[in-house]
């Protein structure tokens, strides 16, 4: 096939990277796959075998080099569970600022449409529901999830001044829950948990009363959001996540029906500045870029459980 394209993703190694390599090589696309292997695995991508697909390790925080043309840069590279960017918490704030100077001079320098991915936690713990772009959020810069939360808001901010400036052409998205293959068994967050404890029959741990709310959108749906905006004019930021809302508690149940695990739901304390409540509203992407998931939760499940298989989704601890 013929290359279409030359595109730089950053944390290409990670998970929801490495399904953009997968997903720009089978467009045509040459792709660069830029990642320090801090929080992404050669794991992830050991499997390519293409000859459009170059692995470069590079830390971001330091200049990138890239030698050939580019038409796209999707900077998606930074710690972005809470595990990481607690042992991580300087170099996710430099992952943020210098990281995303650096992609941005390279997508000045190469004349590439450059995509900077966001997250949902610029909106902190919301008071609007569900979030939509315009809404400013409410974080706070001193707590514990700060580092990733004003890490992403500096890149942002960033961005837009690079874009008002005229010299780049640039897209911001803000990321909502993703999952699906190769997530982390042990990464701390909601799905990959419940699958883990689900699948040995443990029980699967609910933080506080399981209340709080989340939207989990699959990675599929995800990485077509993601290149419908990089391929689109659209310069606003973008929510790309799942609509549908689900309690932590209802997402526990979901994960021991899907497994058919005898689990049991036990609870423990509330983290800090743990959102209540998380929803994207999706009308921009709807109208903009004609996107809308399409995957349903159970759905998604299922294909991350016969895709990964039992054996990674267990996984062992570090």
């Amino acid at each position: 096939m013929p290359t279409t394209a030359t595109t730089v993703v950053t944390g290409g190694a990670g998970f929801l990277g490495s399904h953009l390599c997968e997903h720009l090589l089978g467009k045509g696309h040459r792709v660069i796959c830029i990642d320090n292997l801090d929080t992404g695995s050669l794991e992830n991508i050991d499997h390519i075998r293409d000859e459009n697909f170059v692995f470069s390790n590079q830390d971001i925080v330091q200049p990138v080099y890239v030698e050939e043309p580019v038409d796209f840069i999707y900077h998606l590279a930074s710690p972005a569970i809470p595990i990481d960017y607690a042992r991580l918490p300087l170099y996710t704030l430099m992952v943020g600022s210098y990281g995303t100077h650096h992609m941005l001079g390279v997508a000045k320098f190469k004349r590439a449409r450059i995509l900077v991915a966001s997250t949902s936690e610029v909106y902190g713990d919301p008071e609007i529901h569900p979030q939509p772009e315009d809404y400013w959020g409410n974080v706070n810069p001193i707590g514990p999830r700060s580092v990733y939360d004003e890490a992403k808001r500096y890149a942002e901010a960033l961005t837009a001044s690079y874009r008002r400036e005229g010299l780049v052409d640039a897209a911001i998205v803000r990321l909502f829950n993703t999952y699906g293959p190769r997530m982390r068994a042990h990464d701390g967050r909601a799905i990959p948990t419940f699958l883990r404890q689900a699948l040995q029959d443990k029980p699967l741990t609910v933080f506080g009363d399981g209340s709080q709310t989340r939207s989990f959108c699959y990675v599929d749906d995800q990485i077509r959001g993601l290149v419908a905006l990089a391929e689109s004019n659209v310069h606003l930021p973008v929510n790309i996540g799942n609509q549908d809302e689900y309690t932590l508690l209802q997402l526990a149940e979901t994960v021991i029906e899907v497994t058919g695990s005898r689990s049991e739901i036990i609870h423990e304390p509330l983290p800090v500045d743990d959102p209540k409540i998380r929803q994207p509203d999706i009308t921009r992407a709807k109208e903009l870029l004609g996107w809308q998931p399409e995957v349903s939760l159970q759905d998604g499940l299922k294909k991350t459980i016969d895709e990964a298989g039992v054996e990674r989704l267990v996984g062992q601890p570090g």
